[in-house]
């Protein structure tokens, strides 16, 4: 059984992580009064496609809710067609989306929740002239197996977060060249 890394250790590493060209991640603020310890990132598809905010959040004494030590906590909302927010399947869609991004990056986790929210939009009045707009927001948490694969579980976040905002899958074994104004720090 491996050693347990710090949680500096932990948030080291996630500095690291370099998105795929058309993401920006950041560093931002983390909620204070929920945990311990916590570590916050958003991440913006170019050209307003879809935005996302993921929090680690870390309690050495674990809490009973999380059954762990850890939980993350996420958000994803991207523009989706008028055909895609009337499928009444696009709920099941976006939780299985989730659950298969942590599969391929080997996350091991229990006590997931979330919601999938659709949301249509059509303006009236002075903003008549707006066109129809419609939103998938995935909203989850989960508390990983244990601290040692923490940044898996970020890979994971950013490919529901492509996968949301309709981006082609990169094709295994093509590294894209990272932005220069992309980091987190």
């Amino acid at each position: 059984m491996s050693k347990e890394i710090t949680f500096d250790e932990i948030v080291a590493q996630i500095r690291t992580i370099i998105p795929r060209s058309e993401i920006l991640l950041e560093e931002v603020p983390a909620p204070s009064k929920l945990a311990p310890h916590a570590f916050a990132l958003t991440a913006d598809v170019l050209e307003d496609a879809a935005t996302a905010r993921f929090v680690l959040l870390h309690d050495p004494a674990g809490q009973e809710g999380w059954l762990g030590k850890f939980r993350c906590v996420t958000f994803v909302r991207a523009a989706v067609d008028e055909e895609m927010a009337t499928d009444p399947m696009v709920s099941n869609i976006g939780w299985t989306w989730l659950i298969e991004a942590l599969a391929k990056h080997d996350c091991a986790y229990i006590e997931p929740s979330g919601t999938v929210t659709r949301v249509s939009s059509t303006s009236f009045g002075s903003l008549d002239e707006r066109e129809d707009d419609s939103e998938l927001e995935v909203r989850a948490s989960w508390t990983p197996a244990d601290g040692n694969n923490i940044p898996s579980h970020i890979l994971a976040w950013l490919d529901l977060l492509a996968h949301t905002a309709g981006l082609e899958p990169v094709a295994e074994g093509i590294a894209q060249l990272p932005r220069s104004t992309s980091s987190a720090k």
